[in-house]
């Protein structure tokens, strides 16, 4: 049996799915920064009747079409409404893939008599289409390349078996899939269609452009394969438990939990991964739903110690008339590998963790942080905040650096001039005296980036004891002859 491919093609694909979000007559566009301005990224038909193309700057369609209608891209958006069409096709056949930002390649080999022929299969799946609000255009025909070609450039229809170069032949260069700049030098030599390019010797061709021309060439008549090929679905790492009589004690559904963790931490080990994010769905007997989240602090298949992280949540849950179903699903899940077993600090680690689940799911998991070092000579750009529960300690601070104070605060100016550490200043409405100083220190601003509290260019610090008993930290602008406080040590 020879294998048959249809390939889908969304021309106005991100016009059509915003306006089927949001309706808008008129002329209509998408745009998006490129180049250092705002350009056309997709434009629909009454755009495109008015001369609009994409690629042109919004500036140039704006005097073209003054009520031209704009509303920024959104490629992911998009690229997620594009895999959910291509999970909608597998209706059609088990192998669907996505063909680029605005096309779907389906192969429909032996598939395509359980709807009435091919025909038939490509009648419904552009009318359900259009029905949708999309503006399609397809083909089926024996290889990727030749459908992808007739669908672009050729009326959409059904290539016979076997016709698919008879097909091919009359279109134009661009039908192969060339990138820009070997199509521009195939044009300049005077082709104009795939025949012209058939009929010339590849040794030469092969010299002058590569392997390309003659490889898509190649690949859309059949002589080389190129077959569909799906990306692989991501892993669904769930599980369920339909009881036979209702529950309602927290212990009866601690215990099936418990069930369910068991059979899901199996699951995990097997591809070796670990759960960061956990759904537990308990469902009611009249039908509604109690959806418990757990976000842990770190990838966990530890099926003990996740229950007991559940504890708290059902403690406070409201079991109605009972609970008949429940289900476990791993929202998030990370690689965790096999490790060698140790006992040097693995236990408290275990529990630094299960600490900060416990901290992050109560008080939410921004806002529980840690500090990392950061790669800066300025005091306060030398650490960085983090949230504790994505990232690591750090594994050692910079050690053997000058001396930092313990309180560091925005400088605060004091009366003094010149570049000598005064003997006596005011700060914070008290007068200190200058028992001893150490310094001093220059440091220099980052001049590669404009930071509003060092335009004042290096400052020089110094570690003063005062009279009080307490250590400051002075530090003294040359550019500006004046000196602030920025610390207190220890």
């Amino acid at each position: 049996m020879s294998r048959r491919i249809l390939s889908l093609w969304l021309p106005r694909f991100s016009t059509d799915l915003s306006l089927r979000r949001r309706p808008a007559p008129g002329p209509f566009a998408l745009v998006t920064k490129a180049r250092g301005a705002d350009r056309l990224a997709c434009v629909n038909a009454e755009a495109q009747a008015r001369g609009l193309t994409t690629e042109m700057g919004l500036a140039d369609a704006r005097a073209l079409c003054p009520d031209l209608l704009t509303r920024p891209a959104d490629p992911r958006a998009e690229a997620q409404a594009l895999d959910a069409l291509r999970r909608w096709a597998l209706r059609y056949c088990p192998w669907v893939a996505v063909d680029g930002a605005d096309g779907l390649l389906l192969d429909i080999t032996g598939a395509a008599h359980l709807m009435g022929g091919e025909a038939a299969v490509l009648a419904d799946l552009t009318a359900r289409l259009t029905r949708m609000g999309f503006e399609t255009r397809a083909a089926i025909a024996d290889t990727r390349g030749a459908a992808w070609a007739v669908a672009h450039f050729g009326r959409g229809r059904v290539v016979p078996a076997g016709a698919s170069a008879r097909a091919l032949l009359p279109l134009p260069l661009a039908a192969l899939r060339l990138d820009p700049a070997t199509l521009e030098g195939l044009t300049r030599l005077g082709l104009r269609s795939i025949r012209d390019l058939s009929a010339l010797p590849r040794a030469g061709l092969v010299r002058r452009f590569g392997l390309e021309p003659m490889l898509r060439l190649d690949q859309a008549l059949g002589a080389l394969s190129e077959p569909v090929s799906p990306a692989p679905e991501p892993p669904n790492f769930a599980v369920r438990l339909s009881l036979p009589d209702p529950i309602g004690l927290t212990s009866d559904i601690t215990a099936g939990l418990e069930r369910l963790l068991a059979r899901l931490c199996d699951h995990l080990r097997r591809a070796e991964m670990g759960a960061r994010r956990l759904a537990l769905e308990l469902t009611r007997t009249d039908g509604t739903v109690v959806r418990l989240e757990l976000g842990l602090a770190r990838a966990m298949r530890d099926a003990a110690a996740m229950a007991r992280l559940y504890d708290r949540a059902l403690d406070g849950m409201d079991a109605g008339f009972g609970i008949d179903r429940m289900r476990l699903v791993a929202l998030q899940t990370e690689a965790l590998p096999v490790q060698q077993i140790t006992t040097s600090g693995a236990k408290a680690e275990g529990d630094l963790a299960d600490l900060l689940t416990r901290l992050c799911n109560r008080v939410g998991f921004e806002n529980v942080t840690r500090f990392q070092p950061a790669d800066s000579h300025i005091p306060e750009k030398a650490f960085q905040i983090a949230a504790a529960a994505y990232c690591d300690p750090a594994p050692d601070w910079p050690q053997g650096g000058p001396l930092r104070p313990l309180i560091h605060f925005a400088p605060e100016p004091i009366a003094g001039t010149g570049r000598a550490v005064p003997r006596r200043f005011k700060w914070r409405g008290r007068w200190w005296g200058v028992v001893a100083a150490t310094g001093p220190e220059r440091i220099s601003p980052e001049w590669w980036l404009d930071d509003p509290a060092w335009r004042t260019g290096l400052r020089d610090y110094w570690c003063v004891q005062t009279d009080r008993g307490a250590r400051l930290w002075l530090f003294h602008t040359p550019q500006r002859d004046g000196w602030c406080v920025q610390g207190e040590f220890a």
